[in-house]
C-alpha cells in the first residue's frame, strides 16, 4: 500500500515527498511547501478545465461517429466533412496572420539543424548515453553497422579488420569531400594536415604540393599537444566535424595522414521522455523518473555499466575546448541540448491524490516537478549547463486543438509565477500527432506564439488517431498501405508549411518522425535525407549511432535554404486540408491470405511490445517483428496495431474467434523470440494466467471504447496488476 502525506487539499505519496524534500528542492530556492501548495492550487483551478476538455474530445468524437455511420458506404466528400467539422467546433476559424516571437532560445533549437534522440528518462544509462550523443565517431558508425557490407574480406569480427577499416576511411573521405571540400584535391589524397596561421594546409601525395579548404571560413579551430596537431575542427551548415589525428594510433597508422577518427556533431537535441517510451504507473516509478531528471539537471547523474570483468561509471560529458583560428578559446557543448516530454493530459496518476481521493492529471505533476528540478540548471547550481539561455524546453504530446494548448500555456505561466521565473522561461513543443491539432495547427501555434519552440509530425500516433477518428467510416487499408495514403503526404507537407508561415525558423524546430529499424542503417542513410529535404530542422533517430549517420544528411542539405524555397512557394494550401480529411479506407476486397497476414503482423507486434511493458516495465525497446527484424516499438506503434484490428472487427473483416486464435498462435511466436531472456514469462499455453496476454485482449477487444484509441489506461491497469501479483 502506498503511504500518503496530506498537504492542503492533496495527498502526496511519501516516496515522492521525500524525493522533493531531500533531493530536488535543496539548492533551488524553492521550499517543498511552496511546491505542494502550487500543485494543490493547479489541481483545484486547472483540473476541472482539463476534465472538461477531455469530455469535449469524447463529445466531438461521438458526433463524428454518428455522421460517419449514417453515410457509411457512400463516397466521402472532404469539403462537406470540413463544413461539418466547422459546424460542430472541431475545425476552428483561422485568425489573422501572425509570427512567432519566442525569445531566449538556444541555437540548437532556434537556428541549427540536426538529429534528435528520444530516450526514456527512467533508464539512467540510456539517458546518459543519449545526452552524451552530441558527438559521435563516424568511423565507429560506419564500421559497426551494415552501411558497409560484410563481404569480400570486409566482414565484422572480434578484432579490427583492416580491409573494413580501409572502406570506412574511403567513405569518410567522401563525406569530407561533400561537407568540407578542399580547394584542389580530394581528402583521400591528403598525406598530412597542419594549421598555418588561420588557414588549413594539407600536404598531398607528391609531398611537395599543399592545398587548403575551398572555403577557408570552414576552419573553426584546432587542438595541439605541444607542437603536434591532434584535432582539426571544421564547420559546415553550423555543424562541427572534429578530425582526430594520431599516426601512432592503430587506426591512425593505417591512414596516410594519421586520421584516427572523424567525430561528428550528431544529436544536437535529445528529448528526455516521461511519456511513450516510459512505463511509469505508480509513485515508485515516477520517483525514478524525477530523480533521474533532477540528476541530469544538476549534472550529477551517474550509472554503472558492466564492461569486461568490471564496471565503468557513466556520467555526463564535459564541454569541448579548442583554439579558434584567431587564437582565442572556443568552447563547444559536450552534450546534447535536452528537452523533457511530459505525459498527455488524459493520463492520471495516484502518486498524488486530490481531496476526494482520486488520482490527479499526471501532466500537472510532471510540469511542477520537472520545472523544480530544472531550476538547478536555470540557476546554474551544478557543474554543467543544459540551456545557456536559461530556458526549459517542455514537449507536450497529444493536444487536441487550440483550447488544450491554451491550458498548457496557462499551466506553464502559473508554475513560472510560483517559482519566481521570468515569463516564458518554460518553452513549449507542440507535437502534431492528433488529428484535431493537425487541422488547427496554425491556431495551436497562435496560443503559444511567444513560447513555442517545436512542432513535429508524429506519424505513428497520428495514424492511431486517424484510425480511431474514422472508426465508423468503414474498414481501413492494410497497415503497410497507410504510409502511401493521401492524408499522410498532405499532413507532412501541411505541418512544415504552417510552421514556416508562422515564422518558426529562428525560434524553434520543425521536426519529423522516427526511423524504426535500428539495425538497418544502410537503408536509413539511403532514405532519411528526405526529412531535411522536406524542410525539417530535426528528425528522430533510434540510437546515438543513428544520430551520427543521420548527421551526414544535414551536411548534405542546407535546411535553412530549403525552408526559404518552400516558404517562397506559399503557405498551407486548401487542397492540403482536403487531403488531410481523406481517410485511408479500403476500396477493394481482400483475400483470406491478405487478411490473415495482416492480422498475424498486428497481433505479433502487439504481443511483442505488451509482454515487455507489462511484465518488465520496459516502455520502449527493439522488438522483433513477425520476420524477426528488430523494430523500435512504443505506445504509438501499439496504438496503431490495436486500433487496426479493432477497425477490422468493427466492420466484419475479421471476427473475435479469428482474432483470439491469431493472438494465441502469435503468443507462441513471441515466446520463442524471447526464449533467451531468463526474466521472460511465457504467455502460452496458460493464456488466462498471463497478465500480458490479457492486456493484449483488452487493447484489441475494447479498442472502440478507449478514448481516442489510447493504450495507456489498459497498459497501466495491467502493469499494476502484474506488480501486485509478483510483489
Amino acid at each position: 500500500m502506498t503511504e500518503y502525506v496530506a498537504h492542503g487539499g492533496i495527498k502526496i505519496a511519501s516516496s515522492l515527498r521525500a524525493l522533493v524534500h531531500d533531493e530536488i528542492s535543496p539548492g533551488t530556492g524553492v521550499t517543498p511547501s511552496t511546491v505542494w501548495t502550487l500543485l494543490d492550487s493547479v489541481v483545484r483551478t486547472l483540473g476541472p478545465r482539463n476534465r472538461a476538455l477531455l469530455d469535449k474530445r469524447d463529445a466531438l468524437q461521438a458526433k463524428i461517429d454518428a455522421r460517419l455511420a449514417a453515410q457509411r458506404g457512400a463516397a466521402l466528400d472532404s469539403q462537406a466533412m470540413a463544413a461539418f467539422l466547422r459546424e460542430i467546433g472541431y475545425l476552428v476559424p483561422n485568425g489573422p496572420s501572425f509570427k512567432v516571437t519566442t525569445a531566449n532560445v538556444d541555437a540548437e533549437i532556434a537556428t541549427l539543424a540536426g538529429p534528435q534522440l528520444v530516450v526514456p528518462v527512467d533508464n539512467a544509462r540510456y539517458a546518459l548515453n543519449a545526452a552524451n550523443a552530441r558527438w559521435g565517431s563516424l568511423y565507429d558508425a560506419l564500421y559497426g553497422t551494415n552501411v558497409i557490407a560484410d563481404d569480400n574480406g570486409a566482414e565484422r569480427g572480434r578484432g579490427y579488420n583492416a580491409v573494413r577499416g580501409e572502406r570506412v576511411m574511403a567513405m569518410a573521405s567522401e563525406f569530407l569531400d561533400q561537407a568540407v571540400p578542399l580547394a584542389s584535391a580530394k581528402w583521400i589524397d591528403v598525406m598530412g594536415v597542419e594549421v598555418s596561421g588561420t588557414r588549413l594546409a594539407c600536404r598531398l601525395r607528391d609531398d611537395r604540393t599543399t592545398t587548403g579548404l575551398a572555403d577557408a571560413a570552414q576552419l573553426a579551430g584546432f587542438r595541439r599537444n605541444g607542437d603536434t596537431l591532434t584535432n582539426l575542427l571544421l564547420r559546415n551548415h553550423g555543424l562541427h566535424i572534429d578530425i582526430a589525428i594520431d599516426k601512432s594510433h592503430p587506426v591512425g597508422k593505417q591512414h596516410p595522414a594519421g586520421i584516427k577518427d572523424i567525430v561528428l556533431e550528431s544529436a544536437l537535441t535529445t528529448i528526455m521522455d516521461c511519456e511513450d517510451s516510459v512505463a511509469a504507473v505508480d509513485a515508485a516509478d515516477k520517483t525514478v523518473v524525477y530523480r533521474n531528471w533532477c540528476g541530469i539537471m544538476r549534472g550529477t547523474l551517474t550509472a554503472s555499466v558492466a564492461k569486461g570483468s568490471g564496471t565503468v561509471e557513466r556520467r555526463l560529458n564535459p564541454d569541448r575546448e579548442y583554439t579558434a583560428p584567431d587564437g582565442s578559446t572556443l568552447t563547444l557543448p559536450g552534450r546534447s541540448l535536452l528537452l523533457v516530454r511530459h505525459v498527455g493530459s488524459h493520463v492520471l496518476t495516484d502518486a498524488v491524490l486530490e481531496s476526494a481521493g482520486k488520482p490527479i492529471a499526471e501532466t500537472f505533476l510532471d510540469c511542477v516537478l520537472t520545472t523544480l528540478a530544472a531550476l538547478h540548471d536555470i540557476k546554474g547550481t551544478g557543474p554543467l549547463r543544459n540551456s545557456r539561455t536559461g530556458s526549459l524546453y517542455i514537449v507536450k504530446p497529444k493536444h487536441h486543438g487550440p483550447e488544450e494548448v491554451a491550458l498548457s500555456v496557462e499551466l506553464f505561466a502559473t508554475v513560472e509565477r510560483a517559482f519566481g521565473l521570468p515569463a516564458n522561461t518554460l518553452k513549449i513543443g507542440i507535437m502534431d500527432e492528433e488529428r484535431r491539432t493537425t487541422v488547427n495547427l496554425k491556431e495551436c501555434i497562435r496560443e503559444a506564439y511567444d513560447r513555442i519552440i517545436f512542432i513535429n509530425t508524429g506519424f505513428l500516433d497520428r495514424t492511431g488517431d486517424e484510425l480511431h477518428t474514422h472508426m465508423e467510416a468503414g474498414p481501413v487499408v492494410p497497415k503497410p498501405e497507410i504510409k502511401g495514403a493521401r492524408w499522410i503526404a498532405a499532413y507532412e507537407d501541411w505541418n512544415v508549411r504552417v510552421g514556416l508561415e508562422t515564422g518558426l525558423p529562428g525560434h524553434g524546430q520543425i521536426g519529423k518522425g522516427m526511423w524504426a529499424m535500428p539495425d538497418e542503417m544502410r537503408a536509413m542513410l539511403d532514405t532519411k535525407q528526405g526529412h531535411p529535404k522536406a524542410g525539417a530542422t530535426t528528425a528522430w533517430v533510434p540510437s546515438p549511432t543513428a544520430a551520427t549517420l543521420h548527421a551526414i544528411h544535414y551536411h548534405q542539405i542546407d535546411v535553412a535554404a530549403r525552408q526559404r524555397e518552400i516558404a517562397a512557394e506559399g503557405g498551407a494550401r486548401p487542397e492540403l486540408l482536403e487531403g488531410i480529411l481523406t481517410p485511408p479506407l479500403l476500396g477493394r476486397k481482400l483475400t483470406d491470405a491478405e487478411i490473415q497476414r495482416e492480422l498475424d503482423n498486428n497481433a505479433q507486434g502487439i504481443l511483442g511490445y505488451v509482454v515487455r511493458w507489462i511484465e518488465q516495465g520496459v516502455g520502449c525497446s527493439k522488438v522483433p517483428d513477425i520476420n524477426d527484424v528488430g523494430l523500435m516499438e512504443d505506445r504509438a506503434t501499439l496504438r496503431i496495431s490495436s486500433q487496426h484490428i479493432a477497425n477490422w472487427l468493427r466492420h466484419g473483416i475479421v471476427d473475435q474467434k479469428q482474432v483470439r486464435a491469431t493472438l494465441e498462435r502469435m503468443a507462441e511466436v513471441v515466446d520463442r523470440q524471447n526464449s533467451g531472456d531468463r526474466n521472460y514469462r511465457n504467455m502460452a499455453p496458460k493464456f488466462e494466467e498471463s497478465v500480458a496476454f490479457q492486456a493484449a485482449l483488452d487493447l484489441v477487444f475494447n479498442g472502440l471504447k478507449e478514448p481516442n484509441g489510447y493504450t495507456e489506461h489498459a497498459l497501466a491497469r495491467r502493469r499494476r496488476e502484474f506488480k501486485a501479483k509478483h510483489a
